[in-house]
């Protein structure tokens, strides 16, 4: 191979690796995604978001939680369950250890309109459920590295651990920034 034609292969590459990481798709695998791949949730009534999560397929949605007479239940205005993708897509109640230890919510009226919510697992991140204006429909809020968004979904990457103490890497949070209206991803490390 001549000189200036290996220069002109080994710039080309270079620049490709340049345009990818700045675009993002190359990022993923320097952040130490998880392995597997993960359905998204479709045609699910009331969905608010959803959390994914190593080592399985099966996600976590929350969504409203209607009374019977079409208004949101103030006592517990979330509730949790399982699509279990791994399972054929059957759709399961958490278990009491899942609800009170782990995927669990707890709430808090703040006014008619408004909620704060916690996970009973990770109390450091105040979630907030309250209607908007723009389409007065509920969704769930949270500021993260000093952005507020919208949450559409989360990720839990674990790595080993056991049942009860899971080694969490980190959580990335995907959803509305808004003050952009632009979707984006932030990463948390959990400590």
């Amino acid at each position: 191979m001549n000189k200036p034609f290996k220069y002109f292969t080994k710039s080309l590459i270079v620049i490709t690796i340049l345009v990818n990481i700045m675009s993002g798709n190359l990022m993923a695998q320097s952040k130490n995604p998880s392995p597997l791949h993960f359905p998204t949730p479709k045609n699910v009534d009331n969905m608010l978001f959803y959390i994914q999560r190593d080592p399985n397929i099966n996600t976590a949605i929350y969504a409203l939680n209607y009374q019977e007479n079409g208004k949101i239940d103030k006592d517990n205005p979330i509730k949790g369950y399982w699509i279990r993708y791994a399972e054929k897509g059957e759709t399961k109640d958490f278990n009491y250890i899942q609800r009170k230890f782990a995927y669990g919510i707890e709430s808090k009226v703040l006014n008619n309109e408004e909620f704060e919510l916690q996970f009973v697992s990770y109390k450091k991140l105040p979630l907030t459920l309250k209607k908007t204006d723009l389409d007065q429909k509920y969704h769930v809020f949270v500021s993260i590295n000093q952005k507020k968004i919208q949450v559409e979904k989360i990720f839990v990457r674990i790595e080993g651990g056991s049942f009860w103490l899971p080694n969490v890497k980190y959580a990335e949070v995907t959803g509305i920034e808004t003050s952009s209206n632009k979707t984006i991803t932030e990463r948390m490390l959990l400590k």
